[in-house]
Formats: structure tokens, sequence, C-alpha cells
């Protein structure tokens, strides 16, 4: 639920700057005054809402257990008028993974649980196709480093609805994948690890993970806002989320792999949380502990050489030594999240006992964590900790040099997540990445440089190319981004892994090429999964002629499988795919990691253009997938909905016009080229009208 890249969504929503709740400590004692960094937090979140496409945040900042700013900005439930308050509740996506965290330290705490005992002794019933599974440890969960391909998301991410399905199956799920690296080989963000380090807290404890994290985390600490999908929840008091311009909210979002990412909290909430890791509360977890969980557990594996950097993974923690702190010689600690309509960040300094925690609608959990970072260091200019902030900082412009021949050894075809590059390397020692998956990209330049990198020609840039002790080659990045007025990220990674030659067979070779340019439609996906309304969940194949014997990444290893080999740390190898190909009753379908189903475009029938029709879901509870014919476009489709169902309309691009578990309405105009869906349980039956 975390990714490199943050994203600015588009809005036409008007600012509304409220007072912050929680001002500064009294200046006639020795506590900080903080009117500076008040009204720098006001600005900053200002930007962010007017400028930076959030919708609206939260912010507040902890003191030695003191809240002492606290603040909003943005719109709310606007067609309610609903106005923003401190304890409006915000999706903290990924952050929740940290109550994950705490909650397993809370039971070594307890001598229930040993963090480098196999977890297979804990959880008999945990089995995986790869036999490495048995070497897997509690420990391997919260560092990211036990090798778990990726995301079960099947039925998790829904409107409306907090179904327990990808939680309850999520061992079952596991036992169909294989691992992609041995365990412990290296840290690589894994959703699942936390998902299954869930199920460990509550196999262990006998609790359920929501009673145990109220239990031993919000009553004790006062979080009265903080909620997961299984508590009952006033929806007028969770923010208002939007798509683009449009002012009426959308449903309730449910994420329901609660401890990946589906805890609801406030910034002051999540301020009030990080006392467990400054010590300034007692009681909840041992000193122990808490020391333990801020120890850079990345280094244990791979990892390229240190740099300033965004992701330094700890137990829990994205960073344990976060940008721009670590160049102070201060410690910081953050935890970030992303669902698909909410974001957070939270960045904790022990040494000092300070906090500070964003929580939002719309905008980037990068965002978010930048405006953290802004108020904590006018905090610790407030407190005397610092006299200025530093310049930002880059590689410097780039001075070119003579390359060395061997250099263009390099040059190839690299994969990561989602991503397939063309790198080349020209002896007048220039390089020009491209990526493949955009045709007509025309590459970005750099030039090699006397320490044996290439740089981009601003200086914010560079590349070098690292064989590991693994004997694979990586390209290592790194990346200074300026966000005007809200400071600087960074980004140090191994950015792709180059990939072997693959030459298939004839008759391998014929299958895939059958399958050129097809579209597959997802199958098994719930009615009321944001899936559908996000865009056609829908996909081609496509390959490139640049790197025959690969879909994207995922190497063809016969007729009917391709798979992902890559073993790249930190975040560029997250989320491996595999598929597998098989045909039934003359329909081709594919199985992906995470438990989807998709068939091939031979399933799409024409919907009947006539006045009057039926569908109905089938004994294997898949959906119905039509296509507007000519006869049908411009009429208005009206459907009598089953109960549990949804009807859904995309257009010829693939956007959807209406989701009826969304709108409401069961009236719509069918497109030209359309496409639709018919989702629910089973024997659910649509009676449809045209007219």
């Amino acid at each position: 639920m975390r990714g490199k890249q943050f994203v600015i969504l588009s809005t036409t929503l008007a600012l509304s700057l409220l007072t912050p709740l929680s001002v500064m400590a009294d200046s006639s004692s020795n506590k900080p005054n903080y009117a500076s960094t008040q009204k720098l937090a006001v600005e900053k979140a200002a930007l962010l809402t007017d400028t930076y496409g959030t919708t609206s945040l939260q912010y507040a900042l902890i003191d030695q257990g003191n809240i002492v700013i606290s603040g909003h900005s943005g719109k709310n439930q606007l067609a309610k008028n609903v106005p923003l308050t401190s304890e409006t509740i915000y999706g903290i996506g990924s952050t929740s993974k940290m109550f994950v965290a705490a909650a397993v330290m809370k039971l070594v705490d307890e001598g229930k649980l040993d963090l480098d005992q196999p977890l297979t002794g804990y959880i008999p019933d945990f089995t995986m196709k790869d036999a490495r599974y048995g070497q897997i440890t509690p420990r391997m969960l919260l560092n990211h480093s036990a090798g778990i391909e990726g995301s079960s998301f099947n039925r998790a991410l829904l409107f409306n609805d907090n179904d327990t399905y990808a939680h309850d199956n999520l061992l079952a799920q596991l036992a169909t994948q294989s691992l992609k690296a041995d365990p412990g080989a290296f840290s690589v963000y894994s959703n699942d690890g936390f998902t299954l380090a869930e199920i460990l807290v509550e196999r262990v404890s006998g609790l359920d993970f929501t009673t145990f994290i109220h239990k031993n985390f919000t009553e004790p600490l006062g979080m009265k806002n903080t909620k997961t999908p299984i508590d009952p929840i006033d929806k007028a008091k969770m923010a208002g989320t939007f798509i683009d311009s449009s002012q009426t909210p959308l449903p309730l979002e449910n994420y329901n792999v609660i401890g990946t990412g589906g805890i609801r909290s406030t910034a002051e909430d999540l301020v009030k949380f990080s006392q467990i890791f400054t010590g300034q509360v007692e009681g909840i977890l041992s000193v122990q502990s808490v020391k333990a969980m801020a120890e850079a557990e990345y280094k244990k594996g791979m990892w390229p050489k240190n740099t300033d950097a965004t992701f330094a993974y700890g137990l829990g923690w994205d960073s344990v030594d976060l940008f721009p702190f670590n160049n102070y010689g201060i410690q910081a600690l953050t935890k970030g999240g992303d669902t698909t309509l909410f974001h957070s960040s939270l960045v904790v300094l022990p040494e000092y006992n300070l906090a500070a925690a964003v929580t939002s609608s719309g905008g980037s959990s990068t965002t978010d964590q930048l405006l953290a970072n802004e108020i904590l260091l006018s905090a610790l200019q407030a407190k005397g900790v610092i006299k200025e902030q530093m310049a930002e900082k880059s590689h410097g412009i780039p001075v070119k040099a003579k390359m060395p021949q061997d250099m263009s050894r390099y040059a190839g075809i690299y994969g990561a997540s989602n991503s397939l590059m063309k790198i080349a390397i020209n002896p007048s020692g220039e390089m020009v990445l491209t990526s493949l998956l955009y045709p007509g990209d025309p590459g970005q330049k750099y030039v090699y440089t006397a320490d044996g990198s290439f740089k981009s020609e601003d200086g914010t840039e560079k590349f070098k190319f690292v064989v590991e002790k693994n004997e694979r080659t990586y390209l290592w990045s790194s990346a200074y981004v300026s966000v005007p007025g809200l400071g600087q990220t960074v980004f140090s990674e191994y950015t792709a892994e180059k990939l072997e030659a693959n030459p298939l067979s004839k008759d391998v070779a014929a299958a895939w090429n059958k399958r050129e340019g097809k579209m597959y439609y997802m199958m098994n996906e719930k009615y009321s999964s944001i899936s559908y309304f996000s865009g056609l969940p829908a996909f081609p194949i496509v390959t490139s002629k640049e790197a025959p014997g690969y879909i994207v990444n995922n190497k063809i290893v016969d007729a009917n499988k391709a798979v992902s080999q890559l073993q790249i740390p930190t975040i560029a190898g997250r989320d491996s795919m595999e598929f597998n190909f098989f045909t039934k009753d003359g329909i081709e379908y594919v199985k992906t990691t995470g438990g989807y189903l998709y068939a091939g475009a031979e399933i799409l029938k024409p919907l009947y253009a006539g006045k009057q029709s039926t569908a109905t879901i089938q004994a294997d509870g898949l959906a119905r997938w039509f296509t507007v014919p000519a006869t049908a476009k411009g009429k208005i489709l009206s459907v009598k909905l089953p109960t549990n169902s949804a009807v859904i309309v995309y257009d010829e691009a693939g956007m959807c016009v209406n989701d009826t578990a969304v709108s409401g309405k069961n009236e719509v105009v069918l497109p030209k080229n359309g496409t639709i869906v018919f989702a629910g349980d089973t024997g659910a039956k649509f009676e449809i009208s045209l007219k």
C-alpha cells in the first residue's frame, strides 16, 4: 500500500482553512513557543489542499506527551455541509502496520512469542507451495524479508462492506504461492506479510485483532477515534472522499485487511499512539521492544549502499533513519500509508519525545510526510535543537568524464514491479533510459561522471550499476525530489534488475502470440469492490519486441505460465505476479497471484437489445460480462437489482459511467462500444429493461 511515487489528484474544491484546535505552550514558561510552527502548519496545510490536490487533511504535533498543535484544512462532506474537526476520521492505510508490529512486540514482552522461531510453530496450518516457507519467522514478517510474493487483495477493498474474506482466506491463498527469495535474504515491501502477522497475533493471543489493539493500545492511550472496519462507526464522522470535481461523497471505503491497511484514525490519535515509541508512556511496550523496532533491520540482508533515503526498514517502520533528519544527526522513524482514497504519515523523533502526524483524503502519503517533516523541523527550531534548516540537496550539475569501455556490458533490458525498461549506453558516455511500456517514450538521458555514476542534467538524479553477491545486476538510483513549498524527499534504491535472455520454443512462442493484445476480464471480484469503480477491471496481454520471452517483467516459462523472478529489495520488487492460463468450456482463463481470476475476451456477449431480458449469476458465482451493441447505444438501461449485487457500465475508453454500488442509481444511458458487468451473489437475477 505504499509506493515511491506520490499522486497529485485534480480537484476544483474551494479551500476552507479552519482555525487550529490547539495552540502552543505558555511563552512565560521554559517550554518552547510554537507560534511560528503553528503559523507554518496552517500555511503548509493550505498549500496541500489548495495546490497539491488534497481534499482535506488533519495535522497534529505532540511534545512530551502534550498535543501542542492540531488543525485541519480543506473541504469535508460537502453535500451534508459537515465541517472538519479534530475528530474527523480518516483511513490511515499502511500506517496500520505499526499497530501490527506493536501487537507482535507486546506478545514478545509477555513471553508468548519469539521473533526468531519458525512461524509454523505458532500457525501450524500455515503452508506454501515453496518448501522454504518453514524458515519464515515473525521477525521476517515485520521487516519485510519473508520473501512472500505480494498482496492478496481479492474481495478486500470494498465500498460499504466489511467482508473479512481476504483475511479469512489468506492462508489458503499462500498455500498456492511460491517465495520470491530465501527468507531473510532481503527486505522488500510485503502487504501479505502483515496480514499474516495479524493472524499470528490472533492465534497467539486468542483475541481477534480489533479487540487486541483496543485492549492494549487505543483504550490505555485514550485513542477514542481509532477504529477498524469491524467496529461500528458513525459514517458522518468519516472524512469525505471524492473523485475529480464531483461534490458527492463516495461511499465508505473499507480496507478489510486490517493489519495491512484497514485502520481508521485521526492525526491526534496517531500522535498519542506515537508515545509508545518515544518512551512517554510506560506499561504498553518494554524499552527493549521499542528499541528493537527502531533497529536497522534492512541491513541484515541485501541492500544498496547507505545514503539519504525514504525507506530503511525497522520492525514495521518504513524508515528508522528518515531524510532529512539524518542530516542533522537525529533519528526519525516513519510509517506512511495509502489506500485508494485515504492517506497518512506518522513521523516520530524518539530522542526528543516529538511526533507529527498527518491524515488526508486525497493527496498522498508522500505529501503528508512532507508536511509532517516541515512541522517537526520548525518545532526543533522552536526548541533550539537546530538553528536553521539546511539547504536542499542535489547530486550537483554533472561534469562529464571519460567512460570505461566495459560500462557497455550493463546495457540491456531491466525490469521492476510493473516496469520494463531499456538501457542504452553509447561510447560517448551517455546513458538513455526508455520505458518499454509506453510506446513513443523518447527516453531520459544521463551523463557519465567521475564517480562512476550517470547523472541527470539538473543533478537531481544519479544512477549506478551494481552486481550483487547473488550475481544479479541492479540499477541503483538516487533522486532528490523537491516539492515547492513542502521541502524535499529522496529515493535511494535498486530501482530495476537486469533481465536474462529468455528465448522461447516455437510452440511456446505461438501460444503467447495468440494472446497478444487480447483482453482478460476480472471474474471473481465482489460486487462492492472499489476495483469496479476505479476503471475497467481488465488487462491486455502485451509483449515487447525489445524483451522477447517476457510479459512486462514476468518470465514466460511455458505455454501457459509466466512468473516474476525478480529479486529487488525495498519497493521496486514488491507485488510479484504469476500468470497461470487454462481453458474451460471453450473460455480461456488466467489466475494471478492474490487470488484473482480473469477470463478472455470471448467471455463477452452482446447485451440483448430488446426491451426486456435477464442476467443471472451462475453457481460458480462469477461475474457476467456484456458489450453494448450498436443497436443498444444511447438507450436507457434500467435494472431491477437483486440483493447483494451491482451493475457497472463502462464507456469505450474503460471509464466507469455508472456503478450502482456507488451512485445508487439503476438507470444509465448506454455508451457507444461500452461494456457492462453484472456482479452479485450466486443466483442473483437481474431484470433488465431498455428504452
